[in-house]
C-alpha cells in the first residue's frame, strides 16, 4: 500500500511541501547549534554526512560505524544525531530547500512518497539491483510499499514498527490482575488506576505528552481512530470537535493526568522508555521498537519482566500504527554512490545479524526484514515480543485508519504535506491540556480552526 501524497495531485503537493519547508526554517535555525554525535572524521577520501534520529538502534549504528570505515577506507562518516522533533525540522528544511548538507537522511513512510514525487529523493531501485545479496524483496511488504513511489523504493527501512501495550508482569501478578491479549482502553484505565503508586515512585501508565506531530499525536491519533473519531469527513470538513474526538482526547488527557508519569506534558518516547526501563511506571503504550531499550540488560532494570499485547481498542478492532525509520539519499547529495554503500551496509541482513552477535539480540533493529525473524537466536530472544510485533504490523491498515470513511491515509499521521505544521499546532494544544494550562474543549476548538483552514484548501480544489 503506497502511501499517497494527497488526492489533489503532485503539483499541489509540491507547492504545499515547499511552503512547509519555509515554515520549518525558523525552527531549524534555532537548532543549527545542536552538536552532532558519532564518528566525526577528517582527512582524505569522501565524507558522507548522515542526519539521523538519536534513538537507541541508531546510536548502535554509530558505535559500529568504525567497522564500516575500516572496510571502506575511502569513505569517512560524519553523523548529525538529533531528537525526533529536531531531526524532522532540520532534515525537512535541508531537503526541501536543496541545502545539500546531508548525503543520507533518516526519514519515514510519511515523507518518502511525498518527497519522491517532488523530486527531492534519489530512486534507490537501481542501486538495490546492482548490490549483490541486498535482497530488497526481503523487506516486510507493508513497509516496502509505504516507502515506494510508482513501484520503486526511494528510502529503505532501518527498522519498522507498529504500536503495542507494554506492562509489568510482576506488578500485575502482585495485584491479581490479568492483562488480555488485546485490552480495551477502559480496561487499561482501570489497570492504571489500580497500579498507580506515587508513594513508591511509580505511575500507572506512561503516555507521550510532548508536543510534536510525531510525538504526542502518534499514540493519541490511534486512540482517536479506535474511539470512532477522524480528522476530516469525506468532504474535508474538520471533525476535531466531533463527539468521538472529544471523548477520545478527554480520555487520553484524563488518563495521563490522573495516573501518568510526572511531567507528562514534556514526555516523549525517550522519557517514557526511561520510565519503564527503570521501573518507574506499570504500563506504556508506544512503539514496538521500544524493546531495544526494555530488554537490554545494560540499560534496563526490568528485563524479562515486561509483557507485550496488541494496541488497546474501543470501537475499531485494529488500532496499532505503522511506521518506519528509513534511509534515503537527497538529490543534492555530493556523494550518492558512497551514501548508498553506507545505507546498504546499515540496512543489510548481515548488519542485523552482526548487531545481535556483537551487541545482543535485544539491540537488533526490528520489523524491517522478514529474515530477521528466521534467525534462531533472535527468535528465541524475541519470543515475548516478536510474534506480537509482526501481528501488529500485519494488521495495521493505513488505507482504512478509522471507523468512518476519510479522504486521507495514515494511522498515526495524515499523509498530506500540511500535516507537519497542522499536527504540530494541534499537538501543542493537546500538550497544554495535559499540562493543565487549558481545557480539552479549548484545545480542540483551537485545533478545529487549524484543521478547517487546511480542509478549506482541499475543498476549494474539488
Amino acid at each position: 500500500m503506497t502511501t499517497p501524497m494527497n488526492k489533489n495531485g503532485p503539483g499541489r503537493t509540491r507547492r504545499r511541501a515547499k511552503g512547509l519547508a519555509a515554515l520549518a526554517l525558523s525552527a531549524v535555525l534555532a537548532l543549527s547549534g545542536c552538536a552532532g554525535a558519532g564518528s566525526f572524521t577528517s582527512g582524505g577520501g569522501r565524507t558522507v554526512t548522515i542526519a539521523m534520529v538519536s534513538n537507541s538502534q541508531m546510536q548502535d549504528a554509530i558505535k559500529l560505524s568504525g567497522e564500516f570505515e575500516r572496510a571502506n577506507p575511502g569513505i569517512k562518516l560524519k553523523f548529525v544525531s538529533l531528537s525526533e522533533n529536531e531531526a524532522r525540522a532540520k532534515i525537512t528544511s535541508s531537503v526541501a530547500t536543496g541545502g545539500g548538507e546531508f548525503d543520507v537522511v533518516m526519514v519515514s513512510n510519511y515523507e518518502t512518497p511525498q518527497w519522491a514525487a517532488d523530486g527531492w529523493l534519489t530512486n534507490l531501485a537501481p542501486y538495490q539491483a546492482k548490490t549483490p545479496g541486498y535482497d530488497a524483496a526481503d523487506f516486510i511488504s507493508s513497509l516496502r510499499n509505504s516507502l515506494s513511489y510508482k513501484g520503486d523504493m526511494y528510502s529503505v527501512p532501518f527498522y519498522g514498527e507498529s504500536s503495542f501495550l507494554m506492562y509489568r508482569k510482576d506488578l500485575f501478578q502482585q495485584a491479581g490482575l490479568t492483562m488480555p491479549d488485546q485490552p480495551t482502553w477502559d480496561q487499561v484505565a482501570q489497570f492504571a488506576g489500580k497500579l498507580d503508586d506515587p508513594a513508591h515512585g511509580h505511575s500507572g501508565i506512561c503516555l507521550r505528552g510532548d508536543p510534536g506531530w510525531g510525538e504526542t499525536l502518534a499514540p493519541l491519533d490511534t486512540v482517536i481512530n479506535t474511539f470512532g473519531g477522524r480528522w476530516f469527513d469525506e468532504n474535508w470538513h474538520a471533525q476535531l470537535t466531533s463527539p468521538q474526538v472529544v471523548k477520545a482526547v478527554n480520555f487520553y488527557v484524563d488518563l495521563v493526568r490522573k495516573y501518568g508519569e510526572p511531567g507528562a506534558a514534556t514526555s516523549g518516547f525517550s522519557e517514557c522508555a526511561t520510565q519503564l526501563s527503570q521501573g518507574d511506571t506499570a504500563m506504556w503504550y508506544d512503539a514496538t521498537s521500544a524493546v531495544g531499550v526494555l530488554e537490554d540488560p545494560s540499560a534496563s532494570k526490568v528485563v524479562g519482566k515486561i509483557g507485550y499485547v496488541l494496541a488497546p481498542v474501543a470501537q475499531k478492532p485494529n488500532s496499532g500504527w505503522l511506521y518506519t525509520w528509513s534511509l534515503g539519499i537527497p538529490k543534492t547529495s555530493h556523494n550518492p554512490d558512497a551514501a548508498w554503500k553506507f545505507i546498504s551496509w546499515m540496512t543489510s541482513k548481515e548488519y542485523i545479524k552482526h548487531v545481535g552477535e556483537k551487541l545482543g539480540w535485544s539491540h537488533v533493529p526490528p520489523g524491517s526484514r522478514n529474515s530477521t525473524y528466521q534467525i534462531p537466536e533472535y527468535a528465541e530472544a524475541a519470543k515475548a515480543y516478536g510474534p506480537v510485533t509482526l501481528q501488529a504490523m500485519s494488521t495495521a491498515d493505513p488505507e482504512h485508519p478509522t471507523v468512518q470513511p476519510v479522504p486521507y491515509t495514515g494511522v498515526q499521521f495524515l499523509a498530506i504535506p500540511e500535516f507537519q505544521d497542522l499536527g504540530t499546532r494541534v499537538s501543542q494544544q493537546i500538550s497544554a491540556a495535559i499540562a493543565g494550562r487549558e481545557s480539552v474543549q479549548t484545545a480542540l476548538e483551537q485545533s478545529q480552526e487549524y484543521a478547517e483552514t487546511v480542509g478549506r484548501s482541499y475543498r476549494g480544489n474539488q
